[in-house]
């Protein structure tokens, strides 16, 4: 029986106490307010986020794995095996383990920013993946897609980002986002003729009434994933949040095609930091996360803006859903 390899952990992020709580203060200080997406994501706030997606209107990830379940082989077959698979938001890397024996990858990089959750979950997917070379990457990928050397100079890279947690950029910010992939996937092991390339999930435009349920749940799980950024807030920078005097607000933006969460002063009150402090009003609120909505077309165009070449796409049977698959 093969030993259990155990899976190698590199930290390329940590909060900077200088330059991260002057970024905040801009953000809680400019009109209106805002918190970065990056303070969703610590331990409590990775698990709740992995509760959301277990809800009945939250589905995006059920009718995403469901598109995976039927046209895996086809993505398999398009991507082509032996890839250096690379998880962007990994979060639990169940998704991408679920592809395992499909994609064949060299390796698998794990990449999240909340660093102790994604050590839990890759002890037990190398337990389970025993051959497979496993590497968790502490990284602000949305700042920069600068990864360390030797993880993806042997094998092409297949950047994955599944979830269509893309929708979190603006449709400028994507672009530019998809654009640094492009550039990474295309400079993958040498360049060489085969290239890396991409397999993203993406959600599509459907009925409000569905969009604004999947982001507002009558248990409250998205209520306390929204909040909590609240608390991981004041642990990082020192604010004094109390988040009771607070309440989440989801609603679709038809003219924007996006999601838009927000977190709503239910009083006036006021919010310190170190060097500065705000007064909110009652009812006045912090611009918390955007999911944008695609339409099929709209976003292989997007694709192909970014450099890409030949986008590929597979939906669920309703049209809710798309997983590309782009190269290089």
């Amino acid at each position: 029986m093969l030993p259990t390899a155990a899976p190698r952990f590199i930290e390329s992020f940590a909060f900077d106490a200088t330059g991260g709580v002057a970024a905040a203060s801009r953000d809680l200080l400019a009109t209106p307010a805002r918190i970065a997406p990056r303070f969703f994501y610590d331990r409590l706030g990775s698990t709740l986020f992995e509760a959301i997606t277990e809800l009945d209107a939250y589905y995006p990830t059920r009718t995403e794995a469901a598109i995976f379940e039927a046209h895996g082989r086809a993505m398999a077959d398009s991507v082509g095996p032996g890839r250096v698979l690379v998880d962007l938001g990994a979060g639990n890397g169940a998704k991408a383990a679920r592809l395992f024996p499909l994609l064949e990858p060299k390796r698998y990089v794990a990449v999240d920013v909340s660093v102790d959750f994604l050590r839990e979950a890759l002890r037990r997917i190398q337990r389970e993946n025993p051959r497979l070379e496993i590497v968790g990457l502490g990284l602000d990928f949305a700042s920069t897609l600068e990864l360390p050397d030797g993880l993806v100079d042997d094998a092409p890279p297949l950047f994955f980002y599944p979830g269509s947690s893309i929708g979190n950029f603006t449709p400028d910010d994507a672009l530019a986002f998809l654009r640094r992939i492009h550039e990474r996937a295309g400079a993958g092991a040498g360049a060489s003729d085969e290239g890396g390339g991409i397999l993203i999930g993406v959600d599509l435009v459907k009925d409000c009434a569905v969009l604004e349920s999947a982001y507002d749940d009558e248990l409250g799980v998205t209520s306390a994933f929204n909040l909590n950024a609240l608390v991981n807030l004041n642990r990082s920078i020192g604010s004094d949040f109390d988040p009771r005097q607070w309440k989440h607000v989801a609603f679709f933006d038809a003219a924007r095609s996006r999601i838009e969460m927000h977190l709503e002063a239910r009083q006036s009150l006021v919010v310190s930091w170190p060097d500065a402090s705000r007064a909110f009003s009652a009812g006045e609120r912090i611009h918390t996360e955007n999911s944008c909505k695609y339409t099929v077309d709209g976003f292989a165009d997007l694709l192909v803006r970014a450099g890409f070449r030949s986008p590929r796409h597979w939906t669920d049977e309703r049209g809710w859903f798309a997983v590309f698959h782009a190269a290089a």
